[in-house]
């Protein structure tokens, strides 16, 4: 039986045998090789390790490994995702994995020829990124109980992630050492650990300093810890609690929780700037962008924005 959720998948997935203990070495020798090479993100070298280690275990009872395959039997592979209804960004990047490990098999010469060489990639749509409105925003900040250590804690993550525009990995990883409360500025390491200064506003200063001031060192106790953001239990905060934060502090504001998570604040904080007429070459700095076609998207959303502005207050829209 085909698997139709996310759900059905991994169960089926964990239901597979393991994967042979030559497939995992090669699996590490490439990522090892990969990292010293380009510098990817640990969360890129993560997705390609599952993407890889799923493969290498749908093969394992067939008989297969990593370096004895054939392109039917990678077409095979895919065939049996479009059946279980994974998305099409989801197969582009178990390609891209692919592509990537046998292209370094070539090179290294464990392999005559690249099983994934007339595959092509799933088209993808462009989805615009979603962002809040101003006024739910407002609504979000305000959530947060300030009055409590936690609620303070809150309330700065939500000002610091919506003012600076920083991705949830660069949040959770930020030391409280990168923070300069005097210039305003935080020093954050983003994708392929490239560093950049970004301003954090002074709302979000005011927070912050709070935070720091009445809330980390409770937390904290005698502990001397380096993550700027900590738990209860005096731990650094992790993605997973920083997207149940965001859900929480979402449904306290009257917003569908299904509608925001914690890259929806940097959507906003993105798409709030070029409404009011942020230069795209400044806000792919202060992203991290690589590519200024990776910030062109926002300016569709903006776009998009003045388009709906209007149809509701034009007379003839």
């Amino acid at each position: 039986m085909s698997a139709r959720t996310p759900a059905e998948r991994r169960i089926q997935t964990l239901a597979l045998p393991p994967a042979a203990d030559a497939d995992l070495q090669c699996i590490d020798q490439f990522l090892e090789r990969l990292w010293a090479e380009s510098g990817l993100a640990r969360a890129t070298l993560d997705s390609y390790r599952r993407d890889l280690e799923g493969f290498a275990r749908w093969l394992a009872p067939r008989g297969a490994g990593m370096l004895s395959v054939s392109q039917q039997d990678v077409f095979a592979y895919l065939a049996d995702r479009a059946t279980q209804r994974y998305a099409a960004r989801s197969n582009a990047r178990l390609l891209s994995a692919l592509r990537a490990f046998y292209a370094q098999q070539l090179r290294r010469k464990t392999m005559a020829q690249d099983p994934t060489a007339l595959i092509e990639a799933p088209r993808l749509g462009r989805s615009l990124p979603k962002a809040l409105s101003e006024s739910e925003i407002d609504a979000l900040l305000q959530a947060p109980a300030v009055d409590t250590h936690l609620g303070l804690r809150d309330r700065a993550v939500i000002e610091l992630m919506y003012a600076a525009g920083l991705r949830v990995s660069e949040l959770v990883n930020l030391p409280a050492v990168a923070v300069n409360l005097r210039q305003g500025v935080l020093r954050v390491m983003g994708k392929g650990s490239k560093e950049r200064l970004v301003p954090m506003g002074e709302e979000a200063q005011h927070w912050l300093q709070r935070y720091l001031d009445e809330a980390r060192p409770v937390l904290a106790g005698k502990r001397a810890l380096a993550p700027l953001f900590i738990t209860a239990k005096g731990e650094a905060l992790t993605r997973q609690q920083c997207w149940q934060l965001v859900k929480r502090l979402a449904a306290a504001a009257g917003i569908d929780p299904a509608r925001i998570s914690p890259h929806g604040l940097r959507h906003s904080f993105a798409t709030h700037l070029l409404n009011h007429g942020a230069d795209l070459r400044a806000l792919q700095m202060l992203l991290g962008h690589s590519s200024l076609s990776t910030t062109q998207i926002y300016t569709l959303v903006a776009r998009e924005g003045l388009k709906r502005l209007h149809r509701q207050h034009h007379p003839r829209g």
